[in-house]
Parts: C-alpha cells; structure tokens; sequence
C-alpha cells in the first residue's frame, strides 16, 4: 500500500495552460495512427462501459474514445445527460442510468471519467458499488478539496456558487474517499487545467492505482497511451483486478513515466 504525502498543489503552468488546445490537437493526429494499427482487435468480453465527458462537453467530446471501446468488442453508452454543467443534481439521474443499464446486460458496468466525469464516476460506484465493475478517471480533480482552495470552483460548479449547508459540505469533503471498486486513476504532469496532484488516489493499494502518462487536459480522450491502459483494464474483472504494467522499459519511459 502506498500512500501519498499531503498534497500540496500549485496552479498549472501558464505554458502548458497556453499549450493545451495545441498539443491536444497533436495527440489527436497520433490517435488516427493508433486505432489504425489497433482497428481490428476485438478482445473485449462485451460487458457494458459509460463514458462520462468532462465539464462543459458533451457526447461529442468522448466519440472517438466511444467508437474505439466499440471496436474492441464493449456495449459502450455515453452518460446520457447532454453537456456536463457540472450539477450535483446529476448524481440521481446517472446512478439509475447506471442502474438500468446493469439490469438490461444483467452484469457490472465499467464507468470512464473525463476530468469532471471522472469525479461523479467515482461517486457513482460509492453510492452503488454493486452495480459498478470498475472506474477509469481522466485528469479528474477529486482530491485535495480539505487542503486548498484550488478546488473552489468545484463547489461553485456543484452548488452553482450558492452558500452550502452541512450535509452539502460534508458531499463536498468526502469526494477524496476512494471507491470500494477497482479505480484506476490517470493523470498528466502536463496537465494545463487541472493541478495533477488533485487527481490522483490518495493510497494506492491492490484495487487503487494512479497512472501519469504525457499529455494534455483536453487531450485525455484521444491520447494513445490512455487507450492502451483502458482496454487493458477493461479486460480485467473486480476478482482478477490488478495494477497496469508496460509491456516494456521503452514503453515505459515514453509513455508511462510513473511506472
């Protein structure tokens, strides 16, 4: 079991924050290149996976990442609430989602968080963990909310800045509890709109493990290196769950450099 120090998290970087839409735009070409030389794979066992995109975004945003879990043999559904404005108010419409879908496949659903996405996917599987096979976040800001104030605009997303009561604030300050499902958490050093530090588990253990790859915020849903571990994990159930390896130093080096 491996704990993190207190976090202590500063601001992204005005550099990578000034090149987000540019690199993004560039993993995206990489991205063509991948599912190019991954366009006939179909090793899923086809049990149902939820995208949820990040805030402000809507289907769109996760399409790619959709098709290609769909090649890969998966019953794939985006989250079905339109563009994400980040209400608490979505947590009772995406659980019965949930919920409908894992009665409809009759077996756990696998949820995939983008940046705020990431943060109700893991909630969802708090609230329902019977429902949920495992959870995949994406530069998603759920820690460090007891420790700063760089999370403020959670809360002012959440709660549409209104002043909140005690049992909103104590939602609030329980989102760094991690899930009794397997996460993995996937986060960027070079993350220009998140600080990475706030996304990542605060103990890794045999069910809990943070994964950094290099690449934008904006690019989480089209970068290689976070295909590669998604269908990795995907492959996995809550019984034979364990930690992302590289398949070598290489790969390693170049793309998972926390490993």
């Amino acid at each position: 079991m491996q704990a993190l120090n207190r976090i202590k998290a500063a601001r992204p970087s005005l550099f990578w924050f000034a090149t987000e839409a540019g690199r993004a735009v560039t993993e995206l070409g990489i991205n063509y290149s991948y599912r190019l030389l991954h366009s006939t794979e179909s090793e899923g066992d086809g049990h149902p996976v939820v995208v949820l995109p990040g805030f402000m975004a809507g289907a769109q945003s996760t399409q790619l990442l959709r098709n290609h879990l769909k090649k890969h043999n998966y019953y794939v559904y985006d989250w079905g609430l339109g563009r994400n404005y980040g209400k608490v108010t979505y947590m009772e419409k995406l659980v019965k989602r949930v919920e409908s879908i894992h009665q409809e496949h009759g077996e756990p659903v696998s949820l995939i968080g983008w940046s705020l996405g990431g943060v109700f996917a893991r909630e969802i599987a708090k609230e329902r963990p019977d429902l949920v096979r495992q959870v995949i976040t994406m530069g998603s800001p759920f820690q460090g909310v007891k420790e700063s104030n760089y999370l403020s605009w959670l809360h002012d997303l959440l709660f549409s800045g209104r002043s909140i009561d005690e049992e909103q604030a104590a939602y609030l300050h329980q989102l760094p509890i991690p899930a009794s499902v397997p996460t993995t958490a996937i986060y960027s050093k070079e993350d220009g709109v998140v600080p990475w530090e706030m996304c990542m588990e605060q103990v890794e253990t045999d069910i809990h493990q943070n994964i950094q790859v290099r690449g934008s915020h904006l690019g989480f849903g089209v970068n290689p290196a976070v295909y590669t571990i998604i269908t990795d994990r995907l492959r996995l159930h809550k019984d034979n769950w364990e930690h992302f390896q590289p398949s070598g130093s290489l790969e390693n080096l170049l793309f998972f450099p926390s490993l």
